[in-house]
């Protein structure tokens, strides 16, 4: 079976080592990648136990199971990471979960910020996230805007202004 991650390699080689808690996730994108694939199989266990103390008190076993095994997963895109290398003590992470839920297509965009405690184990601190329906394109959904690149000289609010009036700027046309 391949890893619901997207990592191109087999579950027992990727993930379920981790979520079997036999081995540690060496960086904050592989303990994301492990806990999405823990909401494909419904491992609420390991969602608890990979989160930070400070975001256990509000964590809700059972609608996070019923929703888990509810969902239909499809896939895990990594938008982007900052740190969380083997070196870091803290890293962040932004992705997509796409899934289906309640006959919805829907995807879960989220920025999660992660830790390394004392024993060198990374955590789950918080996210930002927001839920929406998918798009078909995911990197055409988060892409980043067209730069425009200006072909002339910017004028300042304090310029003389290009039409001419002999006023500047800000009091003419950038009213």
């Amino acid at each position: 079976m391949a890893c619901p991650c997207g990592s191109l390699k087999g579950f027992k080689d990727c993930c379920e080592p981790l979520i079997k808690e036999k081995s540690l996730p060496d960086t904050a994108e592989q303990l994301m990648r492990s806990r999405y694939a823990a909401y494909t199989v419904g491992d609420v266990d390991y969602l608890k136990n990979t989160l930070a103390p400070e975001s256990r008190k509000d964590f809700d076993a059972e609608s996070t199971k019923k929703w888990a095994k509810e969902a239909q997963w499809k896939k895990l895109s990594i938008l982007s990471t900052k740190k969380g290398t083997t070196e870091d003590t803290e890293g962040i992470v932004e992705f997509c979960a796409f899934y289906e839920y309640e006959g919805q297509d829907l995807q879960l965009h989220e920025v999660a910020k992660f830790r390394k405690d004392k024993n060198g184990q990374w955590l789950f601190m918080d996210g930002d996230s927001h839920t929406h329906p998918a798009s078909e394109n995911v990197e055409e959904a988060h892409a980043k805007p067209e730069t425009i690149v200006r072909n002339h000289p910017k004028i300042g609010r304090n310029d003389p202004c290009s039409c001419g009036s002999g006023k500047k700027f800000k009091k003419c046309c950038g009213a």
